[in-house]
């Protein structure tokens, strides 16, 4: 580990940068929403008269998340606004507010806030303040004049290119007008301010601080969450294509011999995955380290009989290799996408097929207007059969095949389904500017990702101290031993005590739950349980598997939680998870177990 960090602190303390002060200034709006039922009479009619687009029913709200994406409140944005103007650091003998960047949202949000400056300082005559964003022709033209103290634009609002790389030290305030989940990037943006500057307010008056004001508490998440958000990249297109055709393949099989309709349909998804595998160099660098798991199975007979131990590894090592075989452009991939979802939901009779019905004849409604170009013209009764009653009632797995097949070259003419952008003028509510209570300790006091690893260390370091070993034998802890744990992890001199700790990680709900989350449970320990629920009864090979996945996870992670149950690894054995893989009965008493290896303490301890 390394064993010096140069904080901000540090740094402002040698006189290289200036620190900050950060200002909270959320709106009710951005914060929780807008509901309709807490609008005014008249605010409520001009609700209800809002174009929001294709959907027939005016909504009951509209989420925080939405604001400032597509919808934009004049009000909201007014706000921020004019406590920037009122209270941001000034320059010219206080008579201008000193250069600012506002880190909006999205292009349309950018250009919103410029549009409401400008409403409100039409004497500036749309020059001190603009938008700076990859839209912009002449970008680079504002970003130098923005560097230059006296020039026009003042105020920059920026959509990520004034994020990273820039250095104008005559930054006095910054504008947190979105919301920023990682952490390298927060940092950087608030380095845009901390740049020394001479003479900044007039002779012998340098720059010495700046502002932060943060509308969407941003601050608030990076002390709750010191290491940012974990971000996980999404799966590919052709990654969820493969798992969802193997599925379905899984499915129409099984039920073929009694539902003989479903035969042709299990042989195509069984062609047209070994297709793809087929496709796949077994020499590229990527796909070689899988071929124990590729190679059966770019012989088309191993398709046949598809066994779930055999899918479970089709879908865990092969899924994700690169193919030759080209499914098509991404339109058309996404169809697919959308069909076979659909299917699967028609095979589950699940909630969402209606939902995705409703997709699906909407787009089909789109491609019918476009009934000017031939390869839509020759397909236009199908297409419009799609929004009948009469199609529906009698769709199976077989016709919505036939609808993947006839459109997904069609689906490329169709009109992307972008957002509707509404424009309101509803009251918001913003409470006074305060304070963030030591904002800095975000950045410093402490290099958390360094003082996590002194934590973990110790408590790995001390396995055998009677507290710790419990835990990790899954056996809960009494009110004594909670007590001694507590007094020999926050005395330690790696921990820093118990303040210092919660800054770092937050207030724990219990010491043991934390301790264990980072030891795990003991394998053999673990083993034993779930051996007990084994006993006296025989389970296939994939119930016995998916013990051993929750036994890889316990060991790892201490707990588990029910509902991790129904998705990854234990999809791949059962798409359904849990109850596709255990009857009723079996599973009640699998969580049962769970639920006992979860308990930490004992009933009444704190």
């Amino acid at each position: 580990m390394p064993t010096f960090a140069y904080q901000l602190e540090q740094a402002v303390a040698d006189r290289f940068l200036v620190p900050y002060r950060a200002y909270e200034l959320p709106t009710k709006f951005i914060q929780q929403g807008i509901k309709y039922d807490d609008l005014s009479d008249a605010e409520k009619l001009d609700w209800e008269l809002l174009d929001w687009g294709d959907s027939e029913t005016v909504p009951e709200a509209v989420e925080a998340a939405a604001i400032n994406a597509w919808l934009f409140n004049a009000d909201t944005v007014d706000r921020v606004l004019q406590a920037v103007m009122e209270h941001g650091l000034k320059v010219a003998g206080g008579d201008r507010l000193g250069k600012t960047i506002i880190f909006a949202k999205n292009h349309k949000h950018a250009a919103f806030i410029t549009e409401r400056f400008n409403h409100h300082y039409p004497h500036y005559k749309g020059g001190f303040a603009r938008l700076i964003d990859n839209t912009v022709n002449y970008a680079q033209s504002l970003i130098d004049d923005f560097s230059r103290a006296e020039r026009e634009p003042h105020i920059a609002v920026s959509v990520d290119m004034l994020d990273t790389g820039i250095d104008v030290p005559e930054v006095v305030n910054l504008v947190f007008f979105k919301v920023v989940r990682a952490k390298s990037k927060f940092f950087q943006m608030i380095g845009r301010g901390t740049r020394l500057r001479p003479d900044l307010f007039g002779p012998d008056q340098d720059k010495t601080e700046f502002l932060i004001f943060d509308a969407c508490l941003n601050f608030e998440f990076f002390n709750q969450n010191p290491e940012g958000a974990i971000s996980r990249p999404a799966e590919p297109l052709s990654q969820s294509l493969f798992k969802k055709r193997l599925t379905l393949l899984q499915e129409t099989a099984r039920l073929a011999p009694s539902q003989t309709e479903l035969a042709p349909l299990a042989t195509a998804l069984a062609d047209q995955l070994h297709r793809y595998v087929a496709g796949m160099n077994p020499d590229n660098f990527i796909v070689r380290p899988q071929r124990a798991y590729l190679d059966p199975f770019q012989v088309r007979a191993r398709w046949d009989n598809l066994s779930r131990a055999e899918a479970a590894q089709l879908a865990q090592y092969v899924s994700g290799l690169p193919s030759d075989q080209s499914e098509g452009e991404e339109a058309a991939k996404r169809f697919d996408l959308l069909l076979l979802e659909l299917q699967l939901a028609h095979l589950e009779k699940a909630p969402r097929f209606q939902t995705l019905r409703d997709k699906l004849i909407n787009l089909a409604a789109n491609l019918e207007s476009k009934s000017a170009i031939p390869a839509v013209q020759a397909e236009l009764a199908f297409i419009q059969a799609l929004s009948s009653e009469s199609f529906w009632a009698g769709a199976g797995l077989p016709q919505l095949e036939e609808v993947r097949r006839r459109l997904r070259g069609l689906v490329r003419h169709a009109d992307r389904d972008e957002r509707r952008v509404i424009y309101t003028t509803f009251q918001d509510q913003s409470g006074q500017l305060r304070e963030v209570a030591d904002g800095g300790a975000v950045i410093g006091g402490v290099n958390v990702a360094q003082y996590k690893k002194k934590v973990e260390q110790f408590i790995r370091q001390h396995e055998d101290y009677v507290a710790i070993q419990k835990i990790r034998w899954g056996i809960p802890l009494n009110e004594e031993d909670l007590t001694a744990l507590e007094s020999f992890f926050y005395q330690a001199e790696a921990v820093g005590g118990r303040e210092q700790f919660v800054q770092v990680y937050g207030q724990p709900e219990n010491l043991a739950a934390f301790v264990r989350s980072l030891v795990g449970l003991d394998r053999a320990k673990a083993t034993e349980r779930f051996a007990r629920f084994l006993d006296g009864q025989t389970y296939t090979a994939d119930q016995i598997r998916f013990v051993k996945y929750i036994i890889d996870h316990l060991t790892a992670n201490g707990t588990i939680t029910p509902e991790l149950l129904y998705g990854q690894p234990y999809t791949d054995i059962h798409y359904q998870g849990l109850s596709g893989v255990f009857s009723a009965e079996q599973a009640k008493a699998l969580l049962g177990v769970i639920e006992t290896i979860n308990v930490v303490i004992d009933s009444g301890s704190n």
